[in-house]
């Protein structure tokens, strides 16, 4: 594990070959295409699992719609250095169908900017932290927010869902969390995004058709809180994952994944409709390794931005 001197080193190292590591990023990500899996249809029949971009992810089963940190306006670098207030993209979020509920692993604007314009349109409840139902007050809409408790079950239509207490990993050499604290605004004219205050950390169960998901935001977590092991698929996000000492050893440990697909690598400071790009150092084409490291039983695979993949065999259901 590298200490922060360390780290600005890897960082310094990376600028003159950015675009060498990001032509490496983008091979890998074509060759571990959930459609080149051996088992691709592997999902229940009747499942659908979306892509959304950075945390974001849609599930659709029977007809009935789920939605996991949906973050479709994708600000511009400029929105965040100017420091001015920040609205959602109506125009963007008409792409998405309106939802049973919406989960929020937590409240940066790249994972809740969106949420209170969806969930009013469909007049739908958000499950989240504190900082989730105050974000939710000052659109208006308190009546929609769910301040969740830790590992009770909810049942959403066909969709089981539970929150485990998670952490934000640390970014910048490993030095600090951004726009850590709770999200305390009373007023959206003081939403910029340094406004979204991350509130608490929740790794997200969800249960349907008899397979289990577990959505990992962000790279660091709580050992103890993990408490279900042999889940489906982990939706992993990676960035900052370098910063948290045994990050891999200790995430698969606890859930023993048969699938592992890694998220929030993208450029979210590009517009969906733009040509894809990777974060800053994310280093994709690594990541397959790090998991192997940790042992070759887990099968990984990655889905392009926007992407869709739909199940084909049967299985019975069971909740978490």
């Amino acid at each position: 594990m590298l200490g922060p001197l360390g780290h600005l080193a890897a960082l310094l190292a990376y600028l003159p070959r950015r675009k060498v590591q990001a032509a490496a990023d983008a091979s890998m990500h074509r060759d571990l295409a959930w459609s080149r899996s051996s088992r691709a249809g592997d999902l229940p029949a009747g499942l659908e699992l979306a892509w959304l971009g950075t945390a974001g992810f849609r599930f659709t089963y029977q007809g009935q719609h789920l939605l996991i940190d949906p973050y479709l306006t994708r600000l511009p670098l400029s929105a965040l250095l100017r420091r001015r207030v920040v609205t959602a993209d109506a125009s963007r979020l008409a792409a998405l169908p309106d939802p049973l509920a919406i989960l929020v692993g937590h409240t940066h604007f790249d994972h809740a900017l969106d949420v209170p314009a969806l969930a009013a349109r469909a007049g739908c409840p958000v499950y989240g932290s504190a900082s989730l139902t105050q974000l939710m007050k000052i659109h208006g809409r308190a009546d929609l927010a769910v301040a969740v408790e830790p590992h009770r079950d909810y049942e959403i239509g066909p969709f089981s869902v539970r929150f485990a207490p998670s952490r934000h990993s640390r970014l910048a050499a490993g030095l600090w969390t951004p726009s850590d604290g709770e999200l305390t605004c009373e007023h959206t004219d003081e939403l910029t995004p340094s406004a979204y205050r991350c509130g608490q950390v929740w790794g997200i169960h969800v249960a349907v058709a008899g397979t289990r998901f577990y959505h990992q935001g962000s790279c660091d977590l709580i050992d103890d809180e993990i408490r279900d092991r042999g889940v489906d698929y982990l939706l992993a996000g990676i960035a900052g994952r370098r910063y948290t000492p045994r990050y891999w050893e200790r995430l698969l440990g606890r859930l023993e994944p048969r699938v592992v697909v890694p998220h929030h690598f993208d450029d979210f400071f590009r517009p969906l409709d733009a040509d894809p790009a990777y974060s800053l150092n994310v280093n994709l084409a690594a990541f397959p390794d790090e998991i192997a490291r940790v042992s070759r039983d887990f099968e990984v695979r990655t889905l392009a931005l926007g992407e869709s993949v739909c199940g084909e065999r049967e299985r019975s259901a069971h909740s978490l």
